[in-house]
């Protein structure tokens, strides 16, 4: 029952979270630092001990108990590669979620970190559940504490931002609901048996268009949580207007639940239907790549120009999943990871210029580097992560989605690699309207604190040993090709 207990040690760090709050505000933050914590060494432990598959067909851990069983509904959690290093992902930056709230909440302290951890226990749940209504209440329980981290803690525009993130991912919920609903009757009408199992699920056949219609509403939920054009419109609001760790959590891990239900579900149970829409999607993923690239080089808002990478960057990781191949799947899974950790950074260092500077317009600064070498130096190695330079987890990704692309469709990936280029002059414009040129700010500012040095030194680190050492990660992905092997080639 590890996997439970992982996500019930969320939610009781939530509620012990808020009920102490009351009193003090130094408490929340403690309870919530050694809750991450605990599900940190959890994963880090699975992840040792099930650090090889004894075949690429089997799952680490395969639980089920019943909940429901006259609807069908059961526990059902299970754990392979890929579910384990996006686990660790989940705990790994919501400790720094954690850290680099420590001094920006002061109001509201034990509810702000209840609805933290219990959006981290949404999504860990997002990542391990097995049954589709299980998986559907996880989806539900990440999207409400969001929308209240936006609403209560955001900045000048927060509630026209929570409002609009709410509405777009609430539209997709339901139509994946309807999705879920159709796919259980179906299948009950067949076998006799209605449940909401996947592995049950996945003997479900279809005829006519039926399976297309249903595949319809599981991709736009997950398109507009990835998000791709054009349902990208609630991005760029949520993260500019969210606190520090909301836009952690947005650009790190929720935007990540968008493509592992991709790759998860809709794959795995529509495989012809996927196929049939495979060039639209990659075309609507270079489409994202170009254009988010070009709305990022416009803006003057700095969290609204890291939100557009997250759209160009988003657009390389549904590229490289409908081009069908096993070593752009591979860079997907990498693309991830690398993507949460470097943009994830460039976030925080938002939030840190913001708490300093109190302005989000890079217009207002300018030679930061002078006052500010550390977190300058830290700049330059996450913009260069996320413009895809050699030696930092981003290149491995993004060279992967390429190869595995070229080998479809030379056009996409030829265009795709435009983005590329792109990505390097709005991540250049970024340092030297910040960091670079005549200083603008006359009032001396701080570099990096002692807790904000760790936070960059653990994102620092990560992003640079995935670039050296990436095999890791691309053996977790062996057991996701087998599971999809019918739709990979080579």
């Amino acid at each position: 029952m590890i996997l439970l207990w992982m996500i019930i040690v969320l939610l009781a760090g939530g509620l012990l979270c808020w009920f102490p709050g009351r009193q003090s505000s130094g408490y929340p933050r403690w309870i919530a630092l050694l809750t991450v914590s605990a599900d940190m060494i959890l994963a880090c432990c699975l992840c040792w001990l099930y650090h090889e598959f004894p075949d690429k067909s089997s799952w680490f851990i395969n639980y089920q108990i019943n909940w429901i069983p006259s609807m069908g509904v059961s526990l059902h959690v299970a754990l392979d590669g890929f579910g384990m290093v996006l686990l660790l992902l989940t705990f790994f930056l919501g400790i720094l979620a954690v850290l680099c709230s420590w001094n920006e909440i002061r109001e509201k302290t034990g509810f702000y970190y209840f609805n933290l951890l219990w959006t981290l226990a949404g999504i860990s749940g997002v990542f391990v559940a097995m049954d589709l209504f299980l998986f559907y209440f996880c989806w539900e329980v990440m999207l409400i504490p969001m929308y209240l981290l936006i609403i209560l803690w955001g900045d000048s525009r927060r509630r026209y931002a929570a409002y609009k993130f709410f509405l777009f991912t609430q539209a997709g919920s339901l139509l994946m609901l309807l999705s879920i609903l159709a796919l259980y009757f179906i299948h009950g009408q067949q076998t006799g048996q209605y449940t909401f199992d996947y592995f049950e699920l996945l003997r479900t056949t279809f005829k006519g268009d039926t399976a297309w219609w249903i595949m319809a509403g599981f991709m736009i939920a997950f398109t507009i949580k990835l998000p791709i054009v054009p349902f990208h419109n609630w991005l760029p609001d949520a993260h500019s207007e969210a606190p520090t760790a909301g836009s952690l959590l947005l650009a790190g891990l929720l935007l990540k639940t968008g493509a592992y239900g991709i790759i998860r579900f809709v794959l795995p149970l529509f495989p012809e239907a996927s196929v049939a829409i495979a060039w639209w999607a990659m075309l609507f993923g270079v489409i994202g790549i170009i254009y988010g690239a070009f709305l990022a080089f416009s803006q003057t808002d700095i969290k609204r120009l890291i939100a557009y990478t997250s759209v160009s960057h988003m657009g390389f990781v549904l590229t490289g999943i409908f081009s069908f191949s096993e070593i752009a799947m591979q860079g997907v899974v990498m693309q991830m990871l690398t993507h949460g950790l470097s943009t994830g950074a460039l976030f925080v260092m938002a939030g840190m210029l913001k708490e300093r500077l109190h302005t989000r317009d890079i217009t207002k600064m300018g030679g930061l580097w002078t006052s500010m070498p550390a977190m300058g130096g830290a700049a330059i190695l996450f913009t260069m992560a996320s413009s895809g330079l050699p030696l930092l987890g981003n290149f491995i990704a993004e060279f992967f989605i390429l190869l595995g692309t070229f080998t479809v469709n030379v056009l996409f990936s030829v265009l795709a690699s435009v983005g590329l280029v792109l990505s390097a002059l709005y991540g250049l414009r970024l340092l030297q309207r910040v960091f670079m040129g005549a200083i603008v700010v006359s009032n001396p500012v701080r570099d990096l604190s002692t807790r904000e040095m760790l936070i960059m030194a653990a994102l620092s680190v990560s992003i640079v040993a995935l670039g050296l050492y990436p095999q890791p990660v691309i053996d977790t992905v062996h057991h996701l090709s087998f599971t999809l092997q019918p739709l990979l080639h080579e």
